[in-house]
């Protein structure tokens, strides 16, 4: 039976174990899982775990999820959107331990970054080849902004690959556990987060590009690489989160010094 959203179902229950085992759940924890299905791991996600919230957004489901966790009584099944749901109502911090939805899973990341003052930890089964981007270092072709978003506020490690053929019906791709230590601030030392994303999304636009080139939409940027002691004939792909974080400074220096020459030619005509 495949979902309509995206998820296949995983029966496994040896992965299922394994999964939980690495996921550091203890019996005091509030664990989040997302697409739950019918319920195969949301019942050895209870035997591990204080509370489970099971959030499906499949309404085909609900009535049989319920059915059968009837007698988990530390399981609330909840349906929502993952990509609506309010995370910060969950009164204590929480960890998330899913099988998320393929086609949504980059969404879904960020949604729940959104949040990650109030996580602990996530465990996430997903596509190998986004894994592989995720835990992506400067100079392959994996790593991007993807990677380089999670990276800043979390600490991502593959724990182990699974075969599609665990899956019913099987997937068309195999895939890999993921576990994120999350950080509730950036984990790199960055003066404005907003404009260090906006640097790495620009930069990854044209990836192949100089960062000299591909980063010529902002004002001073050549005089930025100088003081950041970034190479301004390096691709994008080369620079580590550390290199992002000074051009981003530099910048933010720039703009603050422009902005101060604009109030001191402005300054004498507002006396």
């Amino acid at each position: 039976m495949k979902r309509p959203f995206g998820q296949n179902f995983l029966f496994d229950t040896n992965i299922i174990r394994k999964i939980i085992k690495c996921s550091g759940l203890s019996p005091d924890d509030t664990v989040v899982e997302i697409g739950p299905g019918l319920g195969t791991m949301t019942k050895l996600l209870s035997d591990n775990a204080k509370e489970v919230i099971a959030i499906e957004f499949d309404k085909k489901l609900i009535d049989r999820l319920k059915e059968n966790l009837s007698e988990k009584e530390n399981v609330k099944v909840v349906r929502a959107d993952a990509l609506k749901f309010p995370f910060d109502t969950i009164k204590k911090k929480f960890r998330v331990v899913a099988n998320i939805p393929y086609n949504i899973t980059t969404p879904i990341l960020f949604r729940l970054l959104e949040h990650r003052d109030r996580m602990r930890s996530m465990t996430l089964l997903m596509q190998k080849e986004v894994a592989r981007r995720i835990i992506a270092r400067p100079g392959g072709k994996d790593y991007g902004v993807l990677s380089i978003s999670l990276q800043l506020y979390t600490k991502p490690a593959l724990k182990f690959t699974v075969s599609r053929k665990v899956f019913s019906p099987p997937p068309d791709v195999d895939s890999a556990v993921v576990r994120f230590e999350v950080s509730p601030g950036p984990l790199f030392k960055v003066s404005d987060e907003g404009l260090f994303l906006k640097v790495v999304k620009t930069a990854f636009s044209q990836r192949r590009k100089r960062v000299s080139n591909s980063l010529k939409s902002f004002d001073g940027i050549g005089d930025a690489l100088r003081k950041a002691g970034v190479d301004p004939g390096e691709r994008s792909e080369n620079l580590g989160i550390e290199d992002f974080a000074r051009i981003t400074d530099e910048l933010k220096r720039i703009e603050g010094r422009r902005r101060l020459q604009e109030e001191e030619i402005k300054f004498p005509y507002d006396l």
